[in-house]
């Protein structure tokens, strides 16, 4: 389309110079090529727009010397226009310069011609404004779609986000629900004659473990349908208690503490751990939650471990995370390897631009996960602020 509107404005442009010189009968010999040469080339000037401009120039500067000017240079003006439109500021001030110098040495060499010079100083200043204007609105269409495409590209990003986030929530739930009802369901059979009252409380285990998971899938569904603006209702730290006691009804001593120092430790198996000295900012908490859930669920399902330590350790600026057991060590990370469960606690760490450490336990003996996510200054002030008056 490009190619067929260029070819068009050639033709008008011989046509309103080269069918003039011919209509006013016999005349010189170089009038009918200096009209070609101020004409013709515009075909080309978006391949070579300065040597097309210069050979344009100089034959209509040197035919309206010689007393054969055209009746519109629209050779020229198409020039200017494309010089405004489409060629760099530099470039556009040398065809503003040219073009000047051009016209006022064709219309006062060799008798001055101040009307027809004041009439076409408004044709090339309107050609030039013309050119400025479709330049402009070149950029603004550039700077639309370059917008729009930014906008699909964080649409589409977002989505990948939130599939990703649905993914490891999904992961979570499951593994820690199913995990912990495999583990009481193959206790439950060998507690119903020896002691029911246990085995009754393994099956109500099973029951309460089951509907938590139901509610916490339906949450992370229902989060589907909630404006983007809308905060999610996920666990955070205070629902730790709930699920390290959960853990200890497999059989597993589990133990839940709060420091905010190192000699300030406040220990308890489940209802004596103490608060949090502050709340933390949402997506913390939640990454917490799902790092301790998560590490729990492991050592559940292939720690063989007999007790397992959870730590939260509040510092000026950061919340540290330690879940660590005394089973298998790194057999159990060897077990986990082949699932999501690291991959997914370690992108929840960095989501919240923190980092997460797995490996061997420091006394050489089980396995320990230790996440460090960062707290905003207000949130760590009060948290040291808080801790300060506990002690």
């Amino acid at each position: 389309m490009k190619r067929y509107v260029n070819l068009a404005v050639a033709v008008a442009a011989v046509a309103a110079t080269v069918l003039p010189a011919l209509a006013d009968g016999p005349r010189a010999w170089w009038v009918l090529p200096l009209a070609v040469l101020s004409s013709v080339p515009v075909l080309w000037r978006d391949r070579a727009l300065l040597r097309v401009a210069f050979v344009v120039g100089v034959a209509t500067t040197v035919s309206a010397s010689l007393g054969a000017p055209p009746l519109l240079p629209v050779g020229p003006l198409v020039c200017l226009y494309t010089f405004a439109a489409r060629a760099s500021l530099p470039i556009r001030l040398l065809g503003i310069l040219l073009t000047a110098a051009g016209l006022v040495l064709s219309l006062l060499y060799p008798h001055p011609d101040v009307e027809v010079l004041r009439y076409l100083s408004v044709a090339y200043v309107f050609a030039y404004a013309l050119g400025t204007s479709a330049r402009a609105r070149r950029t603004q269409a550039l700077a639309v779609a370059e917008r729009d495409s930014r906008v699909v590209g964080e649409r589409e990003a977002a989505v990948l986000r939130e599939r990703t986030r649905i993914a490891r929530d999904l992961h979570d739930i499951l593994t820690h629900a199913v995990g912990v009802m495999i583990v009481q369901a193959e206790a439950g059979p060998l507690l119903v004659r020896p002691h029911p009252d246990r085995a009754d409380a393994t099956f109500a285990t099973i029951a309460a473990t089951g509907r938590d998971a139901v509610v916490q899938l339906r949450r992370a569904v229902g989060s589907l349908h909630e404006p983007a603006d809308q905060p999610l209702d996920q666990p955070g730290l205070a629902h730790l208690a709930v699920l390290v006691e959960r853990v200890r009804t497999t059989g597993l001593d589990a133990v839940l503490s709060v420091s905010s120092a190192p000699s300030d430790v406040v220990s308890g198996p489940i209802g004596g751990a103490a608060p949090p000295p502050c709340e933390p900012p949402a997506d913390v908490g939640v990454a917490a939650y799902r790092i301790v859930q998560e590490s729990l669920t492991n050592v559940v399902r292939h720690a063989e471990a007999g007790s397992v330590h959870v730590l939260l350790d509040y510092t000026a600026e950061s919340l540290t995370v330690s879940i660590t057991d005394d089973g298998r060590g790194d057999r159990a990370s060897a077990a986990a390897m082949p699932g999501y469960g690291i991959v997914g606690m370690r992108e929840r760490a960095q989501a919240c631009g923190g980092t997460l450490y797995t490996g061997p336990a420091a006394d050489g003996h089980g396995f320990t996960v230790t996440a460090t996510l960062p707290l905003p200054a207000a949130a760590a002030a009060a948290a040291a602020a808080a801790a300060a008056a506990a002690v």
